[in-house]
């Protein structure tokens, strides 16, 4: 039986642990603006996934992505090791990083958000001069004859 309270658990701490790791003890400068900014562990405990982003030093300069990776994928012994001691389970989980996009994909959300409220304002500003079409009251009305 799978106990998934466990797992988040597990996840929880395993996040802390590498962030913490990855903050005071690495010393990789392409590990300078990583964070980690969630975990998931397989039902089994056996693998750990941990995503990541990658925050660029100034808005001007574009994130190194490949650079996060590779100094990622060159500390994850270190890593695995640290989660080991700090966890106390009988099997250590496996690491496997994984780039999170949150951030890019909310700013691209964030901008379509705005384009439709831009569309929405110009046919506010049409729809408040329109005026409709045919006669002011569309509806018949029964006429009176003058056939007595």
């Amino acid at each position: 039986m799978v106990d998934q309270a466990r797992a988040r658990r597990l996840a929880k701490r395993i996040s802390a642990i590498v962030a913490t790791a990855i903050e005071y003890e690495v010393k990789d400068p392409r590990l300078n603006f990583v964070t980690i900014t969630d975990a998931k562990v397989s039902p089994d405990l056996r693998d750990a996934k941990l995503y990541y982003t990658v925050l660029g030093e100034s808005l001007d300069v574009e994130p190194d992505y490949e650079g996060a990776a590779m100094g990622l994928e060159k500390a994850k012994g270190v890593l695995r090791s640290k989660v080991g001691a700090g966890t106390g389970v009988k099997f250590t989980p496996t690491l496997a990083f994984v780039l999170d996009k949150v951030p890019e994909v909310a700013a691209d959300m964030e901008a379509l958000l705005a384009k439709a409220r831009a569309a929405d304002e110009a046919v506010a500003k049409v729809a408040a001069s329109a005026t409709h079409a045919g006669e002011s009251d569309p509806y018949k009305v029964e006429r009176d004859t003058d056939d007595e």
